[in-house]
């Protein structure tokens, strides 16, 4: 087995085994893109928030949450090979797992950055030619999507990803740039997830309002909520899924932000 030399989306260089043959992913967009280039047999752990695709989530090893690593179970599974992200990892954790194994970091806010993640990943993994096709069918799908976008009006929305306090996803955000897809403008400028307070509610005055299904899990009854604040304001729930996961996800996402109505 030949040693090879990749950089991350960091810019670190980390040296592995070529190809891997024990790989660990600690990110579920990045596990579900692994096992849909068809790593079946080389993922041997998986976060527990790894819930795609379904049948491989229940018989491969869970090793704890994105930000709550076991760190034990890890270097008990021997990987040649971590696959974590900036954002959801937790970084202690992350830098001490550098320590010990080849980690390759994704960090993600747009969709040129997942683009290149696919394919990078793709080569980390010895699935260049099946990596390279996904990446151009999603772009391609984008840019058809596009083309409708600029002809709507832009409506501004309020994307809110948690409850008790509420959080919106805001600027500086993967979510942040898939919403232009759907014809959307972002409600706050705000970076990052602010927490928003009772009384700003009120002053946000969105068009739409979306309830992501993670990671709070928003519900119809949710809606009551919100339309009382807003009586006139579209409320819907979505499927957070389409706004967040930057992997393999993305070959639906668009089509899923055409079907959407406002």
């Amino acid at each position: 087995m030949q040693k090879k030399i990749f950089t991350d989306q960091l810019g670190r260089t980390i040296q592995i085994n070529y190809p891997p043959k024990i790989i660990i992913s600690l990110v579920p967009s990045q596990t579900e893109l692994l096992f849909d280039l068809g790593l079946n047999e080389e993922v041997v752990g998986v976060t527990k928030f790894c819930i795609h695709p379904k049948d491989k989530f229940k018989i491969t090893t869970k090793i704890g949450g994105t930000k709550k690593l076991n760190i034990e179970k890890i270097r008990s599974l021997k990987p040649d090979l971590i696959i974590g992200n900036k954002e959801e990892n937790e970084q202690q954790q992350i830098e001490m797992l550098m320590q010990e194994f080849p980690v390759w970091m994704s960090d993600i806010y747009n969709l040129n950055d997942a683009l290149n993640m696919i394919k990078a990943v793709g080569d980390l993994v010895g699935k260049q030619e099946a990596s390279i096709l996904m990446a151009k069918e999603i772009a391609s799908n984008f840019e058809a999507i596009q083309l409708g976008v600029s002809q709507k009006p832009i409506k501004k929305v309020a994307y809110f990803i948690w409850k008790d306090p509420y959080m919106l996803a805001g600027t500086q955000t993967f979510i942040h740039e898939m919403l232009k897809y759907g014809g959307l403008e972002n409600v706050t400028n705000l970076n990052r997830y602010p927490i928003i307070s009772e009384s700003e509610l009120h002053n946000l005055n969105p068009d739409v309002v979306l309830l992501s299904s993670e990671p709070y899990p928003f519900k119809d009854d949710h809606i009551k909520d919100f339309q009382k604040l807003w009586p006139a304001v579209t409320v819907k729930l979505v499927d957070g899924e389409m706004f967040s996961w930057y992997g393999s996800r993305l070959l639906k996402a668009a089509y899923y932000f055409k079907t959407l109505k406002f």
